[in-house]
């Protein structure tokens, strides 16, 4: 099994359909797009000398050839290391050297930051620019056959965000991506031939997965000519593209439902927006709902589990007359069908409907570890369950609704606060834009809750506007003990608050 043979598959049945786009141009048919991640396989055999099993980094903001080096990657039987764009270049140089990466392809736009650490490598031992003359060379070179790999042999290592500690790289074999392939077409979306995947969030973290059940498909890939995420850009080029899905983090899908652009834009072209690395708030997904029609729909994964731990489909988001609406909007919805997905105590016993535990996760997704840190995997990978560290509860109809991440709940007075029902109170006040929640320590109560709230353009909000609010919602025992309104919140690569960043502010205050 090596998922690449996806690619050989659409090449020999579909070679004259559109397979790679960047922005409206097209760059590569399938049998194009197959020749060349060919070619990079038989230089990175034969030039480069790799040997099965070996990995390669990708160090890649986002482009054609990011997909022509993955495929390439497999091809000859290598491990793929695709590294976030955004991150600093000693992360760069940790995760090169922990995979033992012997060279990297990068864009142009990275070569000066990878080129200040590669000397400090010595394992790696060449930088090769995507775009560049020699890579027009390479992809221009003989080609060689796929080789075969076994079901259990890593395909990717899927490096964690490391707001905690060190990145790790979850070990994803070729049996863990065709896995969440088929999670794709059974829960998220049928993708058909004619339709196009857009690749607005970085390729080289979840969204990028999302290639493959599209290649799988014999469908277009379309990366735009920025290489990011930028509503108007997207906006342009909807109308060229049917059946055009993409994924998003939801502050992605609020920066497009807010941006003037957007109420001009025609969206018809608009099939499915997958949105996930944390469930949007009630609120928005309404205001989402209401700018882009029944498009919507939630993954919740991680990429111990790549996109693929519950999926709320369309038609749950659609279903504006179900009795339960509301919660079902602010559930992640229910597991996919290829995993087993329960919340548990201490102990991994199963809890029962409505009691709030860890979310645990068995499938063929699940990651077959963590790359050289025997140590980490068997902390996380007990029982035969994958321990998220995500705190939520189930309900009786299967749906899962996440509470928060085990180290962001809340203590005080020895009862538990999930910040998120705090968020969704305050963020259903007109004048409040973004707001996140965490704990101040506290030598009476343990912690106390605290607000970071970001106003909204044109409204007055105070501490006592938003204290009123919450007594109209929520138990008084929640509600925030101070505000603090500021003009945006930390935010890492991917869209998700830093907390992290919001304690240490806090501290900083109290020591200040």
């Amino acid at each position: 099994m090596n998922v690449a043979s996806l690619l050989v598959r659409a090449s020999r049945s579909r070679p004259d359909n559109p397979a790679l786009y960047q922005g409206k141009t097209l760059v590569a048919d399938y049998r194009e797009f197959h020749r060349r991640a060919s070619a990079v396989a038989g230089w990175l055999r034969r030039d480069a000398g790799l040997n099965i099993g070996e990995c390669v980094g990708l160090a890649m903001t986002n482009c054609t050839e990011f997909l022509e080096i993955l495929y390439g990657s497999w091809m000859a039987g290598l491990i793929a290391v695709p590294i976030n764009a955004k991150l600093h270049p000693k992360e760069f140089a940790f995760i090169l050297e922990n995979s033992g990466s012997r060279l990297c392809f990068v864009t142009e736009d990275l070569q000066d930051a990878l080129e200040s650490v590669f000397e400090d490598l010595p394992d790696c031992d060449r930088l090769l620019t995507a775009g560049s003359d020699a890579y027009k060379q390479i992809v221009a070179g003989p080609t060689v056959p796929i080789t075969h790999r076994q079901p259990d042999d890593p395909a990717w290592l899927f490096y964690t965000s490391g707001t905690t500690g060190r990145p790790k790289g979850a070990t994803l074999t070729h049996r863990n991506l065709m896995a969440c392939t088929m999670a794709y077409f059974t829960d998220v979306d049928a993708a058909q031939e004619s339709d196009h995947c857009l690749h607005a969030a970085p390729m080289s973290h979840g969204g990028g997965c999302y290639n493959i059940p599209f290649v799988a498909a014999c469908a277009a890939q379309v990366v735009p000519v920025s290489g990011k995420f930028d509503p108007p850009e997207i906006f342009e080029l909807l109308p060229r593209f049917k059946g055009m899905s993409f994924f998003a983090a939801p502050t992605m899908v609020k920066r497009m439902v807010e941006h003037p652009s957007q109420t001009a834009a025609d969206t018809s072209n608009l099939k499915t927006i997958i949105y996930g690395g944390g469930p949007m708030y009630v609120e928005d997904c309404k205001a989402a709902k209401a700018a882009f029609g029944d498009v919507l729909a939630q993954i919740y994964g991680q990429g111990e589990s790549p996109m693929t731990i519950t999926c709320l489909p369309r038609q749950d988001v659609a279903d504006t007359s179900n009795p339960r609406y509301e919660a079902m909007i602010a559930s992640t919805g229910r597991a996919f069908t290829n995993v087993d997905v329960i919340t548990a105590d201490a102990d991994d016993n199963p809890l029962p409907p409505g009691e709030v535990g860890e979310v645990l996760v068995r499938g063929d997704t699940v990651m077959a570890g963590y790359w050289c840190n025997p140590e980490a995997t068997a902390d996380v990978l007990r029982n035969g369950w994958l321990h998220t560290g995500d705190v939520g509860a189930m309900d009786e109809f299967g749906y899962l609704t996440l509470k928060d991440r085990s180290k962001d709940m809340i203590i005080s007075g020895g009862t538990n606060i999930y910040p998120r029902e705090v968020e969704e109170a305050l963020l259903t006040h007109p004048g409040v834009a973004e707001v996140s929640v965490i704990g101040e320590p506290d030598e009476e109560w343990g912690e106390n809750v605290i607000a970071y709230v970001v106003s909204r353009d044109g409204y007055g909000v105070d501490d006592a506007a938003l204290d009123a609010h919450c007594r109209d919602l929520i138990a008084r025992f929640k509600r925030p003990k101070g505000y603090r309104f500021v003009d945006g919140l930390p935010k890492n690569n991917y869209g998700k608050v830093l907390k992290t960043d919001l304690r240490e502010m806090l501290a900083a205050e109290k020591t200040g």
